[in-house]
Protein backbone atom coordinates (compact mmCIF):
# COMPACT_ATOMS: atom_id res chain seq x y z
CA UNK A 1 0.00 0.00 0.00
CA UNK A 2 1.72 3.15 -1.12
CA UNK A 3 1.50 6.57 1.49
CA UNK A 4 -0.98 7.88 -1.29
CA UNK A 5 -3.65 5.11 -1.23
CA UNK A 6 -3.21 5.07 2.53
CA UNK A 7 -3.83 8.86 3.17
CA UNK A 8 -6.77 7.93 0.81
CA UNK A 9 -8.55 5.45 2.82
CA UNK A 10 -7.43 6.44 6.33
CA UNK A 11 -6.41 10.30 6.83
CA UNK A 12 -5.64 9.59 10.84
CA UNK A 13 -3.21 6.66 10.00
CA UNK A 14 -1.42 8.77 7.48
CA UNK A 15 -1.46 11.41 9.77
CA UNK A 16 0.34 9.69 12.63
CA UNK A 17 2.65 7.16 10.09
CA UNK A 18 4.40 10.78 9.42
CA UNK A 19 4.78 11.33 12.88
CA UNK A 20 7.92 9.78 14.70
CA UNK A 21 7.21 7.42 17.11
CA UNK A 22 7.24 8.65 21.13
CA UNK A 23 10.21 5.89 21.19
CA UNK A 24 12.10 7.69 18.28
CA UNK A 25 12.63 10.84 20.19
CA UNK A 26 16.22 11.31 22.72
CA UNK A 27 15.90 10.97 26.02
CA UNK A 28 17.16 14.48 26.89
CA UNK A 29 13.85 15.86 24.86
CA UNK A 30 11.73 13.39 26.77
CA UNK A 31 13.64 14.43 30.31
CA UNK A 32 12.66 18.44 28.98
CA UNK A 33 9.14 17.25 28.41
CA UNK A 34 8.84 15.34 31.45
CA UNK A 35 10.18 18.29 34.00
CA UNK A 36 7.56 21.10 32.19
CA UNK A 37 4.91 18.27 32.95
CA UNK A 38 6.00 18.54 36.38
CA UNK A 39 5.77 22.44 36.44
CA UNK A 40 9.42 23.38 36.37
CA UNK A 41 9.77 27.02 35.66
CA UNK A 42 13.33 27.89 36.65
CA UNK A 43 16.63 26.49 35.97
CA UNK A 44 19.81 26.60 37.38
CA UNK A 45 22.79 25.40 35.62
CA UNK A 46 26.25 25.62 35.26
CA UNK A 47 27.17 24.74 31.78
CA UNK A 48 27.74 21.48 31.27
CA UNK A 49 28.00 19.04 27.72
CA UNK A 50 26.04 16.42 29.15
CA UNK A 51 23.07 18.67 29.74
CA UNK A 52 23.40 20.67 26.69
CA UNK A 53 20.07 19.43 25.49
CA UNK A 54 18.54 20.45 28.61
CA UNK A 55 20.19 23.79 28.76
CA UNK A 56 19.01 24.75 24.86
CA UNK A 57 15.06 23.79 25.47
CA UNK A 58 14.92 25.73 29.04
CA UNK A 59 16.65 28.74 27.66
CA UNK A 60 14.32 28.58 24.45
CA UNK A 61 10.90 28.11 26.67
CA UNK A 62 9.70 31.87 27.47
CA UNK A 63 7.84 29.90 30.55
CA UNK A 64 10.95 29.13 32.34
CA UNK A 65 13.32 31.42 33.66
CA UNK A 66 16.99 30.31 33.62
CA UNK A 67 20.21 30.92 35.95
CA UNK A 68 23.83 30.47 34.61
CA UNK A 69 25.80 29.55 37.87
CA UNK A 70 29.12 30.60 38.93
CA UNK A 71 29.21 28.33 41.51
CA UNK A 72 26.52 25.13 42.04
CA UNK A 73 25.33 25.95 45.46
CA UNK A 74 24.07 29.20 44.11
CA UNK A 75 21.45 27.08 42.88
CA UNK A 76 20.58 25.39 45.22
CA UNK A 77 19.54 29.24 47.36
CA UNK A 78 18.01 29.42 43.87
CA UNK A 79 16.18 26.83 44.01
CA UNK A 80 14.78 27.14 47.68
CA UNK A 81 13.53 30.95 46.80
CA UNK A 82 12.14 29.72 43.79
CA UNK A 83 9.75 27.04 46.07
CA UNK A 84 8.93 30.08 48.33
CA UNK A 85 7.76 31.78 45.61
CA UNK A 86 5.21 29.41 44.44
CA UNK A 87 7.67 27.94 42.08
CA UNK A 88 9.24 24.42 40.63
CA UNK A 89 12.98 24.38 40.00
CA UNK A 90 15.67 21.92 39.04
CA UNK A 91 19.37 22.67 39.46
CA UNK A 92 21.88 21.05 36.91
CA UNK A 93 25.10 20.00 37.79
CA UNK A 94 27.73 17.75 37.36
CA UNK A 95 29.47 15.34 39.90
CA UNK A 96 32.29 17.66 40.45
CA UNK A 97 29.47 20.11 41.31
CA UNK A 98 28.25 18.19 44.19
CA UNK A 99 31.35 18.92 46.36
CA UNK A 100 30.75 22.46 45.85
CA UNK A 101 27.78 22.65 47.11
CA UNK A 102 27.63 20.22 50.08
CA UNK A 103 27.32 23.06 52.81
CA UNK A 104 24.74 24.65 51.14
CA UNK A 105 22.89 21.43 50.67
CA UNK A 106 21.88 21.54 54.29
CA UNK A 107 19.18 24.16 53.65
CA UNK A 108 16.52 22.68 51.98
CA UNK A 109 16.76 19.23 53.77
CA UNK A 110 16.60 20.83 56.98
CA UNK A 111 13.88 23.34 56.30
CA UNK A 112 12.12 20.44 54.16
CA UNK A 113 12.03 22.46 50.79
CA UNK A 114 11.25 19.95 47.54
CA UNK A 115 14.68 20.02 46.14
CA UNK A 116 15.40 18.19 42.22
CA UNK A 117 18.67 18.16 40.96
CA UNK A 118 20.25 16.88 37.78
CA UNK A 119 23.91 15.63 38.42
CA UNK A 120 25.71 13.90 34.90
CA UNK A 121 28.53 12.01 36.26
CA UNK A 122 32.21 12.14 35.89
CA UNK A 123 34.92 10.02 36.87
CA UNK A 124 33.41 6.82 35.38
CA UNK A 125 32.97 5.55 32.15
CA UNK A 126 36.27 6.52 29.99
CA UNK A 127 36.80 9.01 31.95
CA UNK A 128 40.03 10.46 30.79
CA UNK A 129 40.76 13.31 33.30
CA UNK A 130 41.57 12.11 36.74
CA UNK A 131 40.72 14.89 38.61
CA UNK A 132 37.31 14.35 37.81
CA UNK A 133 37.62 10.55 39.12
CA UNK A 134 37.57 11.00 43.16
CA UNK A 135 35.02 13.64 43.25
CA UNK A 136 32.97 11.16 41.03
CA UNK A 137 33.69 8.07 43.00
CA UNK A 138 32.56 10.65 46.35
CA UNK A 139 29.05 11.48 44.77
CA UNK A 140 26.55 9.10 45.86
CA UNK A 141 28.18 9.09 49.49
CA UNK A 142 28.40 12.61 49.69
CA UNK A 143 25.03 13.52 48.76
CA UNK A 144 23.30 11.17 51.05
CA UNK A 145 25.45 11.82 53.81
CA UNK A 146 24.21 15.49 53.74
CA UNK A 147 20.58 13.67 53.51
CA UNK A 148 19.21 13.79 50.07
CA UNK A 149 17.21 10.82 48.39
CA UNK A 150 19.77 9.92 45.46
CA UNK A 151 18.14 7.79 42.31
CA UNK A 152 20.31 6.75 39.39
CA UNK A 153 19.80 6.15 35.68
CA UNK A 154 21.97 4.22 33.34
CA UNK A 155 19.97 4.22 30.39
CA UNK A 156 18.05 6.52 28.62
CA UNK A 157 14.02 5.00 28.97
CA UNK A 158 15.29 4.61 32.56
CA UNK A 159 16.35 7.91 33.08
CA UNK A 160 12.76 9.29 31.87
CA UNK A 161 11.19 7.52 34.41
CA UNK A 162 13.58 7.98 37.01
CA UNK A 163 13.04 11.88 36.58
CA UNK A 164 9.72 11.71 36.44
CA UNK A 165 9.73 9.74 40.14
CA UNK A 166 11.98 12.62 41.32
CA UNK A 167 10.06 15.34 40.72
CA UNK A 168 7.06 13.75 41.91
CA UNK A 169 8.82 12.88 45.21
CA UNK A 170 10.66 16.13 45.18
CA UNK A 171 7.26 18.16 44.94
CA UNK A 172 4.45 15.91 45.95
CA UNK A 173 6.34 14.52 49.01
CA UNK A 174 8.97 18.03 50.19
CA UNK A 175 11.66 15.43 49.60
CA UNK A 176 15.20 16.27 48.22
CA UNK A 177 16.21 14.14 45.33
CA UNK A 178 19.43 13.87 43.40
CA UNK A 179 19.55 11.77 40.38
CA UNK A 180 22.50 10.53 38.56
CA UNK A 181 23.16 10.18 34.95
CA UNK A 182 25.44 7.58 34.72
CA UNK A 183 28.40 8.57 32.30
CA UNK A 184 28.14 5.67 30.01
CA UNK A 185 24.50 7.05 28.60
CA UNK A 186 26.71 10.15 28.27
CA UNK A 187 29.04 8.90 26.00
CA UNK A 188 33.02 9.89 25.93
CA UNK A 189 33.71 13.40 26.54
CA UNK A 190 35.47 15.11 23.65
CA UNK A 191 37.21 17.85 23.75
Amino acid sequence: MTASSLHAKNPEAAASAALPAASETQWPDQVYDVLKAAGISQMSYVPDAGHTTLIRRFGADPEVVTNVLTTEEEGIAIAAGSWLGGKRSVVLMQSSGVGNCINMLSLPVQARFPLLVLVTMRGEWAEFNPWQVPMGQATEASLKAIGLSVLRAETGPDLVDTVAQAAAMAFDADQQIAVLIGQRLLGKKKW
